[in-house]
């Protein structure tokens, strides 16, 4: 793999790096005079003949116009054949790269981008094609359908772009990609684009790719620099009132609340606007009519609070998010990098809050490391503070406001109306219409930090870790162990972290002052018939191995456990003697 030099860097003019007059008239009348960094070193690359590049760089870099440029620019308006693909993982960036990459030909005479997703008429979008597509974005399961149907040809296609190479890989799309890719050429070249480079990409790139170049905007895998990383140690039953704070401590917020499930989204949402918030949930339950209106009134401001799903918040794309909130942090650390870089966009600065309980906070430490910044530690705001910073923004909001030449005939009789009133009174009964909303609700409001006092560079005694002794030959997977402990522990799904599967046996977190229930709630417990067995860990600080070295270890121990026995009636005895091995190690 050859890494790419540094003197492209300095060539931010659309026309000085090779676009011709047509697409730079249309970006320029798009509002961008210069290229960002991840164009100017893509671009004059991907303009050469014969180039496979994988680009790095965080979203909101301008990724779309790195590829998009090229591929119009390169593309045979003479031909109706299909010559570039370009893959995503979700129906609305699907949409939203279809509609940049329009935008961008606008002055381009014969070319037509279609769109190729789930949810929407497959009928209508066949039609589409047979017309003559020279240029194809899909999302992989959509298309991967249409080929097996034999309605869309890729074998000649000379271009394959895969953007958000890492979310497809996250959301379980390799195979489809593989299967995709072995009805095109094998001629083409391919493009990567991806925020992060973990090894499953890597993996991509060595299968598909030949000698690629890579182009990296910053550090592989680092947040951007233009968001500054928060977080706020809550109880996990009050994570819905520290949110409330957060977004009643910042009036003007205009924000994505991200959480781990549909259900939770869809909850949050719900009770954010039964208590008069401007807030919408964005998930997949949602059909593509509803999620296409969520979107526009979110784009429009009228949503200015979009609760939603790590899955479909990946094709938003709005520069002006002034915040994202972590209402839980992601299962996969990585993910946190695509949530944050939902804002400072374009230059802008953003914040990125995260709530998290103290089972939860050393992934705190896990995503400093992948994003190479710190996060501050804040202490969520008290009542008093709320309503202060209320009472001012609605001051200015008061003070600010254009007043409407309609009013000036009614003049008259509004100053008779308040003529009893002095400029104090009347200030204070203006102001208080909205205030005392805030001061009902905040007067007597506990203080939520004293409920969550902790340190995250201090952690060690907070939380305990526990073995048990059922995994995945139980059919269970660290979302159903997680449903099994909270059931049998009386605790929330938040009161449980670092759930790690194996094959015979599985590990699991607690707040240390949970050990004895722990213990005892499993004391006479069975399942399947087999008695479970939980103790605390001699090695707290394992979270395990990659999923591959997972599997590995787990055949390791089948094998060697099984071996010469029946498995059936050795299995307990098996995992008393991985127990003993593991303690022997440890000591």
């Amino acid at each position: 793999m050859r890494t790419f030099g540094g003197y492209l860097f300095f060539m931010t003019n659309f026309t000085e790096i090779g676009l011709n007059p047509e697409l730079v008239k249309a970006v320029e009348e798009m509002g961008f005079k210069e290229a960002s960094e991840i164009q100017g070193k893509a671009i004059p690359l991907l303009l050469q003949e014969g180039t496979d590049l994988i680009g790095l760089a965080q979203t909101g870099t301008g990724k779309t116009a790195a590829f998009g440029l090229p591929l119009l620019q390169k593309t045979n308006l003479n031909s109706k054949k299909t010559q570039g693909l370009i893959l995503s993982p979700t129906r609305e960036l699907c949409l939203q790269i279809t509609k940049e990459l329009q935008n961008y030909a606008r002055f381009m005479e014969a070319v037509n981008i279609v769109a190729v997703y789930g949810g929407a008429s497959i009928s209508e979008q066949e039609r589409k094609i047979k017309r003559g597509a020279q240029i194809i974005v899909a999302t992989p399961g959509r298309m991967k359908d249409m080929l097996q149907r034999g309605i869309i040809d890729i074998s000649e296609i000379a271009y394959c772009v895969l953007d958000e190479a890492d979310e497809m890989l996250n959301m379980g799309f390799y195979e489809d990609i593989t299967d995709i890719l072995k009805y095109s050429s094998q001629e083409k070249n391919v493009w990567l684009f991806s925020a992060t480079m973990p090894k499953e990409v890597s993996k991509i790139a060595k299968k598909f790719m030949s000698n690629p170049v890579e182009v990296t905007v910053g550090n592989k895998n680092e947040g951007t620099k233009n968001v500054q990383h928060q977080f706020y140690m809550v109880s996990s039953r009050d994570r819905y009132k520290a949110l409330k704070r957060l977004v009643d401590a910042n009036p003007d917020i205009f924000s994505v609340i991200f959480c781990r499930t549909k259900r939770d989204t869809q909850n949050v949402a719900e009770k954010l606007s039964e208590e008069g918030y401007n807030a919408a949930a964005l998930h997949g339950d949602l059909s593509q009519s509803q999620r296409d209106l969520v979107m526009k009134s979110f784009r429009n401001k009228q949503v200015q609070l979009l609760v939603a799903t790590d899955v479909a918040a990946r094709g938003i794309d709005v520069d002006d998010i002034s915040h994202v909130i972590n209402y839980q942090l992601p299962d996969e650390t990585e993910i946190y990098t695509h949530r944050s870089g939902r804002t400072g966009r374009a230059g802008k600065k953003g914040i990125s809050m995260v709530l998290v309980t103290k089972n939860e906070a050393r992934k705190i430490h896990r995503i400093e490391k992948i994003i190479n910044q710190k996060f501050e530690q804040k202490q969520l705001p008290d009542g008093e503070t709320i309503c202060k910073v209320q009472l001012f923004h609605l001051a200015d909001k008061i003070k600010n406001t254009k007043t409407d030449p309609a009013i000036e005939e009614y003049l008259p009789l509004l100053l008779e109306n308040f003529e009893d009133l002095s400029k104090e009174d009347f200030i204070k009964k203006v102001l208080s219409i909205e205030f005392n909303r805030f001061y009902n609700y905040y007067k007597n409001a506990p203080d939520l930090n004293k409920k969550a006092v902790a340190n995250l560079r201090n952690l060690d005694d907070s939380t305990t870790r526990f073995f048990i002794n059922i995994g995945e030959r139980e059919g269970l997977n660290w979302q159903s162990l997680k449903d099994l402990l909270r059931e049998n522990l009386n605790l929330t799904r938040d009161e449980i972290s670092g759930v790690d599967v194996k094959k015979n046996f599985s590990f699991f977190n607690t707040d240390s002052s949970e050990k004895e229930k722990v213990l005892n709630s499993f004391n006479d417990f069975n399942l399947g018939g087999r008695k479970v067995e939980v103790e605390v860990t001699k090695n707290p600080g394992f979270r395990g191995k990659s999923k591959r070295n997972q599997r590995k270890k787990s055949r390791r121990i089948s094998r060697k456990n099984t071996k010469g026995k029946n498995f059936k009636g050795s299995r307990r005895t098996n995992i008393k003697k991985s127990i003993r091995r593991r303690k022997g190690k440890n000591k």
